[in-house]
């Protein structure tokens, strides 16, 4: 099965050779292919694909997504839109840039962003981003046939006090045509003592069936600051692979939120390497989860020198028949020393029929260290729950109270205050006996 993908896709890249994005050197293209077809997809033979089967991607023909008409319904996009933030915005409609339904604030002379199709910065990108390893099929399918994406360079010494806001919508309306997949990269940068929040959020038309498989690369130089989010709100028909990879140097810090709340089938991988000392990292998840929905969160966190730190906590909520898979691994490498490393990862199951797999590691190379690590699994507390309908609420509402408290753990150290309530929300929206929650948000 993995040879048929990896002939449709080689098939797909002949057919759109000429429109694919002159600005991406085309050796990396072809270093790309040639890893696709040395190693093919994986397959749960492989340890890090034990509990993902990618046979739902694989054996579908997905085909490029065509480039937005005259005509562009911006229904869709506004409701994703941070109105009260005046966000920096830029739209990408099945992988191609849509100037029109961007908003473009003034930035700071000397700082970038920009779609990749329009940039001509080719010694920045080669510059920060000249050396990346491929590492596995979907990086090498996402490097092969990128077409857009986003730039984001911020000088030494500059804040951009606005957030970044990218937003990538998939799908069609029209079911007969193909089903189309997008491989957006975005690339950021942040030089010595720079700031700057992004948000990328990943939607799609509701009821289409796609392929979103992303890429996003960060470089935080020293004393650099990013608030990073990224939203995952995909169809229910749709399908996400998603990798960030992480790069820190001398007292940088990074706050990342990592929210999956859509998808058929979801996969995100972050991979952070603090490579100088006074490193920080902040990993913050949820995931929810329900009917058959599958759900993969991996993560990284290489400790290469001293005084570094890395917290992570990671929720889960699952439902129906659905599963989910947490992987979280630290390692601290033998010259780390005094690194502090923490890690859990907790999982809520509201339905007998829900499963998670999950797998903290930690691999120590260093003896001056304070680093923990764990996972819990289970259902609501029913002490919890006799305390609250002691208090007169009945057994929904208090069930679905406890089931909502849980998962606003992990987002209510949100910065902005508009983005905590639209998740808030989304995730209400999610949740069941959505109305009797949102009763009580009022």
């Amino acid at each position: 099965m993995s040879e048929a993908a990896v002939s449709h896709y080689l098939a797909e890249y002949d057919r759109f050779r000429d429109v694919l994005a002159a600005s991406w050197p085309a050796q990396r293209r072809a270093d790309a292919l040639e890893y696709l077809k040395t190693h093919g997809f994986p397959t749960r033979r492989a340890e890090q694909w034990k509990y993902t089967d990618v046979s739902p991607i694989t054996r579908r023909k997905f085909t490029l997504g065509k480039s937005p008409g005259a005509h562009i319904d911006d229904a869709p996009v506004e409701k994703l839109r941070f109105s009260r933030l005046n966000c920096h915005e830029l739209v990408f409609m099945n992988g191609s840039f849509c100037a029109e339904l961007s908003r473009n604030l003034r930035l700071p002379s000397g700082a970038t962003v920009c779609a990749l199709q329009s940039n001509g910065n080719a010694e920045l990108l080669e510059r920060y981003f000249g050396n990346e390893e491929i590492g596995h099929a979907f990086t090498a399918l996402n490097t092969a046939f990128l077409n857009d994406g986003v730039l984001v360079h911020v000088p030494d010494g500059m804040e951009i006090p606005a957030p970044i806001h990218i937003i990538y919508l998939g799908g069609r309306e029209d079911e007969t045509q193909p089903s189309s997949m997008s491989h957006p990269r975005n690339l950021i940068a942040l030089g010595r003592q720079a700031s700057a929040s992004i948000i990328e959020t990943y939607a799609g038309i509701p009821g289409s069936e796609y392929f979103t498989n992303s890429h996003t690369s960060i470089q935080a130089q020293a004393g650099a600051r990013l608030d990073y989010y990224k939203v995952q709100q995909e169809s229910r028909r749709a399908y996400h692979i998603g990798r960030t990879r992480i790069s820190q140097q001398a007292d940088s810090r990074v706050d990342c939120h990592a929210l999956s709340l859509g998808g058929k089938l979801a996969r995100w991988d972050i991979d952070a390497e603090l490579v100088e000392p006074g490193a920080e990292i902040n990993l913050n998840g949820l995931y929810l989860t329900s009917d058959r929905q599958h759900v993969d969160n991996h993560t990284l966190v290489e400790h290469k020198q001293p005084h570094t730190t890395s917290n992570e906590h990671y929720r889960g909520i699952m439902n129906g028949r659905s599963r989910a898979v947490f992987n979280g691994k630290v390692i601290v490498h033998e010259q780390a020393q005094k690194t502090e490393a923490h890690q859990s990862n907790a999982n809520l199951l509201l339905s007998a029929d829900a499963e998670v797999d999950t797998k903290p590691e930690l691999e120590i190379y260093a003896d001056d260290v304070k680093c923990s690590h764990g996972a819990t699994v289970g259902r609501l507390d029913e002490n919890m729950l006799f305390y609250l309908r002691s208090r007169a609420l009945d057994e929904d509402t208090a069930r679905s109270l406890l089931t909502y408290a849980f998962a606003d753990e992990v987002i209510r150290d949100i910065r902005f205050p508009e983005i905590r309530e639209r998740l808030e929300h989304s995730i209400a929206g999610e949740l069941p006996d959505t109305d009797l929650i949102k009763e009580f948000m009022q």
